[in-house]
């Protein structure tokens, strides 16, 4: 008897899963590119095809968000499952056992937008390692390190004047970030939402202004990100945001609007003199995390 032929059972990409996880977590295209450091073109373009490959629609879309459909809830528990087992059985054969605390410092932008992606990766990567995560702004954590309080820190650095002192693991143009369709940017005086003293960004915004006899105001104080990014979305005023900072409901003004052009900054991250296998695990993680975030951006 001729048993008929069937096709192979395709073989699910973990780097796919990983994306389709983000995506569901996120509930945005956008913020789970960013998460697992590829442009939104090519996580859509993964997902097209993994539909494909199961032969259903995962997501639900509209124009602000996405949610799963009944096969997308499905998957989800297997992409879950799949992905701890995957590595769980890759760090039984290459990854050394390493247990205790490491104290990490990082100001509130990156504590909100890229920390999180990056220590739940390491956390299923060196489940024995706790981080314990400090949120200052940079001048502050540089003195913690200086009182060997903190054992790493990511800080942001002001290209000009050359600073020195740590590693560069990134490097990032800074904008006006303005509201889509606002129009904060025609008011007279100049209304900017600016973070407190000792903020490269808010340094760099006030001094390229004053040198080009540009009137402003300080319209929204705050030292957070999120408050920062409402108060442009809003059309209350407009702010020096890193480029990627920059989401759909806002737009990139500059010259054409009467506005000087921004340096760029740095993220640097300083260590402590001695590095125990710990530290030196999760400082690789932050550096392997922004090699990867830089290649997305250069693609």
């Amino acid at each position: 008897m001729t048993m008929p032929f069937r096709r192979p059972i395709p073989l699910l990409d973990n780097d796919v899963l990983r994306t389709f996880v983000a995506i569901a977590e996120t509930g945005n295209f956008s913020t789970a590119a960013e998460a697992v450091f590829r442009t939104p073109s090519a996580v859509s373009m993964q997902i097209k095809k993994l539909e494909e490959q199961l032969g259903a629609t995962l997501f639900l879309r509209d124009a602000r968000s996405v949610t799963l459909t009944q096969h997308g809830e499905l998957l989800l528990t297997y992409a879950r499952n799949i992905l701890a087992l995957s590595n769980e059985a890759v760090s039984r054969f290459i990854m050394p056992e390493l247990s205790g605390v490491v104290r990490l410092g990082a100001p509130e932008d990156i504590g909100e937008r890229l920390l999180p992606s990056i220590l739940k990766s390491f956390a299923e990567s060196y489940p024995g390692i706790m981080v314990d995560v400090t949120i200052d702004m940079s001048i502050g954590l540089k003195k913690r390190m200086e009182e060997q309080r903190l054992d790493l820190a990511l800080v942001n650095f002001a290209t000009r004047p050359f600073p020195t002192g740590g590693e560069i693991v990134y490097r990032e143009k800074l904008v006006w970030a303005g509201a889509k369709c606002g129009t904060a940017h025609r008011k007279e005086p100049l209304p900017i939402s600016i973070w407190e003293e000792g903020c490269i960004w808010r340094q760099e915004a006030l001094s390229q202004l004053e040198r080009n006899k540009r009137p402003y105001r300080v319209a929204y104080l705050s030292g957070h990100t999120m408050a920062q990014r409402a108060a442009v979305v809003s059309d209350l005023a407009i702010a020096p945001l890193p480029r990627s900072y920059v989401s759909d409901d806002m737009v990139i003004l500059g010259a054409q609007e009467g506005l000087p052009e921004l340096g760029s900054f740095e993220i640097r991250l300083l260590t402590a003199s001695q590095l125990s296998g710990p530290m030196q695990a999760v400082a690789d993680s932050i550096r392997f995390a922004f090699a990867e975030k830089a290649k997305a951006a250069a693609a």
